[in-house]
């Protein structure tokens, strides 16, 4: 965990230089113009990537496959005076059929952020900010058997936050929200699940003949401190870098294991509607157990805290901004 958070750290340190860089870039270029920009500035991005395998007489063997990867990404911003309102949505969904199997999610995001700010000085603001986390859709342990149960499901987890603190946006290339008063609400909205104690919530208890005396509760409540860092660039002609950075502190348990979220989105535009994309996703949550084992069914039978998850989508296809 320790080399997790100096990895994090050091990255941090990183964006906040290249945004910096970043600014006295754009102050060379607009020599001090005055910003009088006011009102709704809205727009989004869609993509969607599609690939397949089609096989007929080849002697080498393999799987025919077809796989689609959607993404959808939304931002309303109003500013008006010293006040600025900042709202995103991320959606992402992804499957796959190959061969004779069934077809299987490999992507399902749903990321809604509000973020609410008064301005204190030049580059710093005082600010709230709301998170919702979930999927739309059941998850399964794949190859998922007949009649295997979903290790997941919508708002089964979900994560609800809510911080106050100071938001310091010195471009609008990179921002960096700091709260030291941070309410996090983990979600488990289905009773198997939370029975089971998924996603670090409280399990339900059984007597010695294994008959059930209370039902796992449905959520789970942390609070601590926070960290959000945001960059966005184009670090080169039709390439763009995006990263989103989210750290917790849960101040009540182990404030030292710190929660992490990285997400990483490389886009390389062809032309106007083609664009390949890379996207990866590291998250680290000390109270999510990890399936190592499973049943027949596809069921954990086996599972252990604390390790790492990482994700990697690459993706050539159609994408249009707006």
């Amino acid at each position: 965990m320790k080399k997790i958070t100096l990895i994090v750290l050091f990255v941090g340190t990183i964006l906040s230089a290249i945004a910096q860089t970043t600014e006295a870039e754009s102050k060379l270029k607009t020599q001090a113009a005055v910003d009088t920009t006011s009102g709704w500035k809205k727009g989004g991005t869609i993509t969607t990537n599609l690939s397949q395998v089609s096989l007929t007489n080849w002697a080498a063997g393999g799987q025919e496959s077809y796989s689609v990867v959607g993404l959808l990404s939304l931002f309303s911003h109003y500013k008006k005076g010293n006040m600025l309102w900042e709202n995103y949505l991320d959606l992402a969904y992804g499957t796959m059929k190959q061969g004779e199997a069934d077809w299987m999610k490999t992507d399902d995001k749903f990321d809604f952020t509000s973020k609410y700010g008064q301005k204190a000085s030049k580059n710093w603001y005082y600010a709230g900010l709301i998170n919702l986390k979930t999927q739309m859709t059941n998850g399964y342990n794949y190859p998922k058997a007949a009649g295997a149960d979903p290790i997941s499901k919508f708002l089964a987890p979900g994560y609800l936050l809510g911080a106050i603190g100071m938001d310091y946006k010195p471009s609008e290339s990179f921002t960096a929200f700091l709260s030291p008063l941070t309410a996090k609400v983990t979600i488990v909205n289905d009773e198997t699940l939370a029975d089971a104690g998924a996603f670090g919530v409280e399990k339900a208890t059984y007597d010695e003949f294994g008959t059930l005396l209370t039902h796992g509760k449905k959520t789970r409540s942390e609070f601590g401190g926070y960290a959000r860092f945001f960059f966005k660039h184009d670090i080169m002609k039709n390439v763009g870098l995006q990263s989103k950075l989210d750290l917790f502190s849960n101040y009540l348990n182990n404030p030292q294991n710190i929660d992490v979220s990285w997400e990483v989105l490389v886009s390389m535009k062809v032309n106007k509607y083609i664009s390949a994309t890379i996207s990866t996703h590291l998250l680290y949550d000390d109270d999510i157990d990890i399936v190592v084992k499973k049943d027949a069914l596809g069921n954990p039978t086996k599972s252990v805290k604390s390790k790492v998850q990482f994700k990697e989508v690459l993706g050539i296809g159609f994408s249009y901004k707006f």
